[in-house]
């Protein structure tokens, strides 16, 4: 996948990365020669769909510089792509006997709204950062981001939304469960309303961490978590990058 130059080409040509305009925009056959790929993967990652498809997710360089992830931005992919996730998203939510979707601040608001439309309701409650001045503080949870390092938020519920969700079985969307610190957040403030945890769907499950995080919570908490595909954690290695372990890789 090609992708156009930019300043820093040489750049992040060195740290096997690419600008990503390029990526997120198609989904691929299943026969696709980018699905025969094996590592060290160089620029991007074929995530492997339900129905044997693939989408090539751009390589992220961490940080630390010795780690990478394939990553999947929302609101930056093509609406044939969103629209495929969100079907299967809608599947999984459907299988858990969702009554009422719970769409999850920021880019899981760029599925829940269509998988609650695919799954025939009526509508679909929003949670968010930003406090409306009637806003109440005891409906909001902090949330610690690893997006977001060394600040603190708070997520919160619109007090007009409770009875959507009173004695109803509640579906949770995101685009993504990582470290799972804010999906714990966010259950914990649904924990103090009227209603049904049913399950939890993500567009991408990235790595293992958040399986360790959501179980020291409840051990049932990770099996209630369903996603489109599995995107792994990435180390350096020579001509690329390869996944830490066989759990973070995506099912062929």
């Amino acid at each position: 996948m090609s992708a156009p130059p930019t300043e820093n080409a040489d750049e992040a040509a060195g740290d096997n990365t690419q600008p990503t305009p390029d990526f997120w925009q198609e989904i691929l056959p299943a026969d696709h020669p980018a699905g025969r790929a094996a590592p060290p993967f160089r620029f991007g990652y074929p995530a492997r769909l339900p129905d044997g498809r693939i989408l090539e997710l751009p390589i992220r360089r961490l940080p630390d510089g010795t780690g990478a992830v394939a990553s999947l931005i929302a609101n930056q992919a093509s609406f044939e792509v969103c629209e495929t996730l969100s079907g299967f998203m809608a599947d999984s939510a459907d299988a858990a006997g969702a009554e009422i979707i719970v769409g999850m601040p920021t880019l899981g608001l760029a599925f829940a709204p269509r998988v609650a439309e695919l799954l025939g309701h009526a509508n679909y409650v929003p949670l968010g950062y930003s406090r409306k001045f009637w806003y109440r503080d005891e409906l909001s949870e902090p949330v610690h981001s690893v997006t977001s390092p060394g600040r603190t938020k708070a997520v919160f519920i619109d007090p007009n939304m409770l009875p959507r969700l009173t004695g109803r079985r509640v579906v949770v969307v995101d685009d993504a469960v990582s470290s799972g610190t804010t999906l714990l957040s966010v259950l914990a403030l649904l924990q103090r309303l009227d209603c049904t945890l049913a399950g939890i769907v993500v567009a991408m499950r990235q790595g293992h961490r958040w399986r360790e995080v959501l179980a020291a919570r409840s051990p049932e908490l990770p099996v209630l978590v369903q996603g489109a595909f599995d995107s792994p954690l990435l180390e350096r290695v020579a001509g690329g990058w390869q996944p830490l372990d066989s759990e973070g890789q995506s099912p062929m």
